[in-house]
Formats: C-alpha cells, sequence, structure tokens
C-alpha cells in the first residue's frame, strides 16, 4: 500500500484537516482506498496535541468529517521513508523536508502543486504562484473553513491525479 504524507509545522490544523479529508475522499473509492493510506506530521510538532478545536469544527460543519481523535506527531526519519508521496502546505515547509531529508527529493511537493500537476515548481516557473495554504491557527472559525475548502479543492487535484496514475 502507497502512503502520503501531509506536513505543516504543528500538525493540529492543515496537515490534520488534509489527512481527515483525504480519508473521507478516498473511502468510498474502491481502487483509491486499497491502493493508498494517509497520515500527518509536523515540522515543529509537540506529539500528542490534539487538533484545534475550530479545525475539528471546520470538517464537522462542511462535510461531517470527524478528526477529534488525531494527536500530533513529530515529522520522522521512518515517515519520510515509507511515504510515497510527501505533500506540504508551504513551499517553506517543502524545501525544509528536503534540506532535512535530501533523499527525498523526488517525493516532496506542496499540496498546490502535485494537485495542478507540476514536479517541480522551480522547473515549471510557477515560483511565484501562489502554491501555499496559508496557517489558519489562532483565527476565527470561519478562516479554518475557508482554508478547509482550499485544501479539498486540492486534495480533489490530488485525486485526479492519482486516479490517472492508476488508471481509473
Amino acid at each position: 500500500m502507497k502512503k502520503v504524507l501531509f506536513i505543516c509545522t504543528g500538525n493540529t490544523c492543515r496537515s490534520s484537516m488534509a489527512e481527515g479529508i483525504f480519508k473521507s475522499i478516498i473511502k468510498d473509492n474502491a481502487k483509491l482506498s486499497v491502493e493508498y493510506t494517509c497520515n500527518s506530521a509536523g515540522t515543529a510538532a509537540f506529539s500528542g496535541d490534539g487538533a484545534s478545536g475550530n479545525a475539528i469544527r471546520a470538517l464537522m460543519e462542511q462535510w461531517d468529517v470527524d478528526i477529534s481523535l488525531h494527536r500530533s506527531k513529530q515529522v520522522t526519519d521512518r515517515d519520510i521513508e515509507e511515504a510515497s508521496i510527501v505533500l506540504t502546505m508551504t513551499r517553506a515547509h517543502k524545501e525544509g523536508i528536503i534540506s532535512m531529508f535530501p533523499k527525498a527529493r523526488g517525493k516532496v511537493f506542496t499540496l498546490k502543486e502535485y494537485a495542478s500537476g507540476a514536479t517541480d515548481y522551480y522547473a515549471s516557473g510557477t515560483s511565484n504562484y501562489d502554491l501555499d495554504i496559508v496557517d489558519p491557527y489562532g483565527m476565527p472559525l470561519h478562516v479554518y473553513k475557508q482554508c478547509a475548502r482550499e485544501i479539498r479543492n486540492s486534495l480533489e487535484g490530488v485525486v485526479r491525479r492519482l486516479e490517472k496514475e492508476l488508471h481509473i
């Protein structure tokens, strides 16, 4: 089984929402749910923290996706090694992961970059294009909902790309 790893900073907002949404999207897709699994981690996470209250509410209220049992974790060598694809929330996260784990370079993308079909934002000339999912940490619920919609839209592009790769 292939593993998608979602990365943000604290693993309590964006990457935890991406994990929950991705699981929700693929659960009814017979082929993808057999081929892929996912998890999430943070570059500066305090292991064991729960998802933020507004992240939980945003997903529940919009799509009935429950991430209330999520617990944050710091990204590890093993997480990177086991992942087939590493999707970061920002270019800075991507650069940080590649700096910490240089051998992972070919499988690390921003979420928006991978969703768009790009293979490398530097090579594609899209470095000026906004490839970041802005951190909603500490913001009101409506900001979390907007962030969650942005993540979901990107994940729908990721799913289309994965389906194309699997010839679905």
